[in-house]
C-alpha cells in the first residue's frame, strides 16, 4: 500500500522528471533549426530517438501522477468509505420512542408530567427471525413504545430480552412486513484495534439516520450507568465519532459496514468522546436474551478495589505499583470463599481514602492485570459464572496463586 508520505514523494519526483523532459525537449528542438548532416546529424537523430522514448515515458509518468492524485483524494487511504456504508446500512437503523409518567415533588405538592425517550436501534436476523437490538436504558420503564423504520412507517414493539449489566435489549415488531427489515451483520469485536476508522448511524435529538465518522480511541474501558448499580460495564470501546442523546442503541460500524459495537454513552461536556458496548458482548448474550429474556452468566468475585499506583504503593509499604488493591471482600462471596484478604488500615493519598494491607491482584490465568479496567474486562470477555480461575496475588510482599470459582452477579 502506498502511504500518503510515499505518494507525496513520488508525486514530487514525477513532477521533477516531467519538468526536465519539457525543458530538455525545448532546448533540443530550438537548437536544431536546420536539417543536420554527417556525424552531427547522426547525433541529432540519436537524440531525437531518445526524445521520442522519453516522451513515451513522460506520458506514462503523467498517467501515474494522475492516478496518485486521484488516490490521495480517495477514501482508500483511510481504508473506509462512509458514503458506501451509509447507502448500504442506512435502512437498517430504526428510531425507538416511548413515554413514561413521572411524578415530581414540589412545594405545591406532587406534579405529574410525561417524559419521552428517543433512541436508536438496528435490525438483525437470528435463526431466521428479525429482531432489533438497542440499549436497555432506551426501553427500561417506558410504555407505548414504537419502532419507526427509515421509510417512516411505525409499529408497536415488544421487549424480548434485557440485560441491565451490559445495557442491552432485544425487541421485536410482529406487525411489520418483511420488506421493512434490512439486517446488519454483527461480527466479533476481538479484532478491533485502536486507530481504525469507524462510522456511527443513529438519531441524535430525533434527527433520524444521521451519520458521524471517527476512529477507535481506546479499548477495554469500563463505564457505569444508573441501571448497573455498583457494577461496571466492561470491555467498552471508546471512539471519537460525535454522538448525542438519541444515538443510544445505534450501531458502531467498521470499514466494511459490519457491527462492532452498540453506542451507549457520551460524557457530558466532552468533544468526540463516545462509548460502545463491544459486539462480542452482543454475540455472547444474544441466544440467552432471545430464548429466556435474560442473561445471568456475568462473572462475580465479590470485592471492591482500587488501582495501584506509585503513591498508593508508598502508603502501603510495597513496591508494587500496578494491579488491583483489594479493599473489601463481601461476606459469603466467591472471593471470601477463596480466602482473598481485604484491607485493614485506612490511609489518605491525594485527598482520597483507601483501605490498605489487603491482597493485590496482579494476574488472572497468567494474564497481567494492571488496574480495575483490566480486571473487569478480562473477567467479562474471558470468563463466565461457575468457571474456576487462577488469581495471582501479592500478599505481605509475597506472590502466590489463589483458585477462585466465579459466581453470578446478584439481580440489580
Amino acid at each position: 500500500m502506498i502511504t500518503e508520505k510515499q505518494s507525496h514523494s513520488r508525486r514530487n519526483l514525477i513532477v521533477a522528471v516531467i519538468l526536465v523532459l519539457v525543458v530538455g525537449s525545448g532546448v533540443i528542438y530550438f537548437s536544431g533549426l536546420g536539417q543536420p548532416t554527417g556525424a552531427s546529424g547522426s547525433i541529432i537523430a540519436s537524440l531525437q530517438s531518445s526524445i521520442s522514448s522519453l516522451q513515451s515515458t513522460n506520458s506514462a509518468l503523467q498517467s501515474q501522477l494522475s492516478g496518485l492524485s486521484a488516490t490521495s483524494g480517495n477514501t482508500s487511504l483511510t481504508g473506509i468509505n462512509p458514503e458506501a456504508i451509509y447507502s448500504t446500512d442506512n435502512r437498517s437503523i430504526v428510531t425507538i420512542q416511548g413515554s413514561a409518567l413521572v411524578t415530581t415533588s414540589t412545594i405545591f405538592g406532587p406534579v405529574s408530567s410525561v417524559e419521552t425517550v428517543l433512541g436508536s436501534g438496528f435490525v438483525i436476523s437470528y435463526s431466521g427471525t428479525y429482531y432489533i437490538v438497542t440499549n436497555f436504558h432506551v426501553v427500561n420503564g417506558f410504555t407505548n413504545m414504537t419502532v419507526t423504520f427509515s421509510d417512516g412507517n411505525a409499529y408497536p414493539l415488544k421487549v424480548v430480552g434485557t440485560d441491565p449489566y451490559s445495557d442491552l435489549a432485544v425487541v421485536s415488531v410482529s406487525t411489520a412486513p418483511a420488506s421493512e427489515y434490512t439486517p446488519l451483520q454483527i461480527i466479533s469485536s476481538s479484532g478491533v484495534v485502536v486507530g481504525e476508522p469507524v462510522v456511527v448511524i443513529g438519531n441524535p435529538y430525533g434527527l433520524a439516520n444521521s451519520m458521524t465518522f471517527g476512529i477507535v480511541s481506546q479499548l477495554g474501558r469500563t463505564i457505569q450507568e444508573a441501571t448497573t448499580g455498583n457494577f461496571s460495564i466492561s470491555g467498552v470501546i471508546q471512539f471519537s465519532a460525535p454522538i448525542n442523546p438519541g444515538n443510544s442503541g445505534g450501531p458502531l460500524l467498521d470499514k466494511n459496514g459490519n457491527v462492532i459495537g452498540i453506542t451507549t454513552a457520551v460524557v457530558n461536556g466532552s468533544q468526540g468522546l463516545g462509548f460502545a458496548i463491544p459486539s462480542s458482548t452482543i454475540l455472547r448474550e444474544l441466544q440467552s436474551l432471545i430464548a429466556s429474556g435474560v442473561y445471568t452468566a456475568h462473572p462475580y468475585m465479590g470485592i471492591t478495589g482500587a488501582d495501584m499506583n506509585y503513591q498508593l504503593a508508598l502508603a502501603s509499604n510495597t513496591n508494587v505499583t500496578y494491579g488491583v488493591l483489594v479493599e473489601s471482600v463481601s461476606s459469603g462471596s466467591p472471593a471470601s470463599k477463596a480466602g482473598l484478604v481485604a484491607g485493614t488500615t485506612t490511609v489518605t493519598v491525594d485527598g482520597s481514602q483507601y483501605l490498605v494491607g489487603g491482597d493485590i491482584i496482579v494476574s488472572i490465568n497468567g494474564a497481567k492485570i494492571v488496574n480495575e479496567d483490566a480486571l473487569s474486562s478480562y473477567l467479562e470477555q474471558n470468563t463466565s459464572a461457575g468457571q474456576t480461575i487462577q488469581i495471582g496475588v501479592i500478599s505481605s510482599g509475597h506472590l502466590s496463586t489463589v483458585s477462585l470459582t466465579l459466581g453470578s452477579r446478584p439481580a440489580p
